[in-house]
């Protein structure tokens, strides 16, 4: 893709006034007003407690509107929650920002940005990677990068070797997230958390946002932000609405119809939606749907065509059984139109959501993060 066919100027939104957070709070409807059976969220909430350990809250958006939300105790709506891989999805929306602003090109080479950190005799490989190759996971690498605490990233990425022509295989690879972020912090002077505080956090009312940094000073990108349910819902919603937010374009319709379309191949197993293709920095998934994941069950899932945006977290090892759910008792909820008023069914889901608890006998899953001792 060409710099001409992406810069859109976006400088006017860092100028846009900003709002305080009840103000971009997502509307609240019953289900049943915006087309979706209370019944069958209660029985999603029901066989989510039996066949998956654990949820940690969920939040149902259907025509711009929430639905049923819910936190099982210890968790609650203002507690941010670790997106681990998740944190990608953000990242990559940096790197569309900033090229809509002209600061780069998904086509320049990575080595571009870092002469000083360059091999001293570079492969031929590496000098083909491309930022679009970060961005879709298709570096060359066969194995990810390792970061140590003591060493520079960015040199630890650009020593590692490059067996394959980059964009043609690949290999899921966090490290690679990272010199997204890097890049960024490059060409802009800030951290993609400073850098999209005012572009994105702030217009959607998202309060201080955390995002781990390296050894230098350069958020993981990858890995490290934390965030309430809330806030992966309106990130969902931005980016089902084509980057527009309360009538003001945040991030261009093209870079979200790149970033989440299939970019490359990543498996052929039709009941696995890790095999459905990957995008920028977002999974296919079956259905037609498309998602924001991280380890532990994270998810930001967007569905086009039933006009829904589902945020979950949680803290279980069975991701795909999670997803299962999903598709088992939420897709076939969704109707065309409006639903008449069920108020008893309605006060059985509020009841149900209301009493939710991790079990006191879960055991908290636990990740080691590149760079940690």
């Amino acid at each position: 893709m060409s710099r001409s066919l992406i810069i859109v100027v976006l400088s006017f939104v860092s100028a846009l006034p900003l709002m305080a957070a009840d103000e971009v709070r997502l509307p609240r409807s019953s289900p049943e007003a915006q087309g979706v059976s209370s019944k069958a969220i209660r029985e999603f909430i029901d066989t989510a407690n039996q066949k998956i350990d654990t949820l940690h809250s969920f939040m149902l958006v259907r025509h711009g509107h929430v639905v049923a939300e819910g936190w099982w105790k210890p968790e609650t709506a203002d507690k941010p929650h670790v997106l681990h891989s998740l944190s990608k999805s953000f990242c990559s929306t940096a790197v569309g920002l900033a090229v809509a602003e002209g600061k780069l090109s998904i086509d320049d080479p990575v080595l571009k940005f870092f002469p000083d950190d360059a091999p001293e005799k570079p492969s031929d490989k590496l000098k083909q990677m491309r930022v679009r190759d970060l961005l879709t996971m298709s570096t060359g690498h066969e194995t990810e990068p390792k970061f140590t605490a003591d060493d520079s990233w960015v040199k630890t990425f650009l020593a590692h070797p490059v067996p394959h022509k980059p964009g043609a295989h690949f290999q899921y690879n966090s490290p690679a997230t990272f010199m997204q972020s890097a890049i960024v912090q490059k060409v802009t002077g800030q951290t993609v958390r400073e850098y999209l505080k005012p572009r994105l956090f702030e217009p959607l009312g998202i309060e201080n946002p955390t995002w781990m940094s390296n050894p230098q000073g350069i958020s993981t990108g990858g890995w490290g932000l934390m965030l309430r349910t809330e806030d992966i819902a309106k990130f969902g919603q931005l980016y089902l609405q084509k980057g527009k937010w309360n009538g003001k374009l945040l991030v261009p319709a093209a870079w979200i119809e790149q970033a989440t379309a299939k970019q490359v191949s990543n498996g052929s197993d039709p009941a696995r939606d890790w095999d459905q293709g990957y995008g920028f920095q977002f999974w296919r998934c079956r259905h037609g749907a498309y998602r924001g994941d991280g380890a532990f069950g994270q998810f930001c899932i967007v569905l086009p065509e039933q006009d829904a945006v589902i945020a979950i977290t949680a803290d279980t090892k069975d991701m795909q059984a999670e997803l299962n759910v999903v598709w088992d008792k939420l897709l076939p909820a969704f109707q065309a139109a409006a639903l008449p008023a069920n108020a008893d069914e309605e006060n059985q889901l509020k009841a149900t959501l209301a009493k939710l608890a991790v079990p006191v006998t879960h055991a908290p899953n636990t990740l080691k993060l590149p760079g940690t001792k």
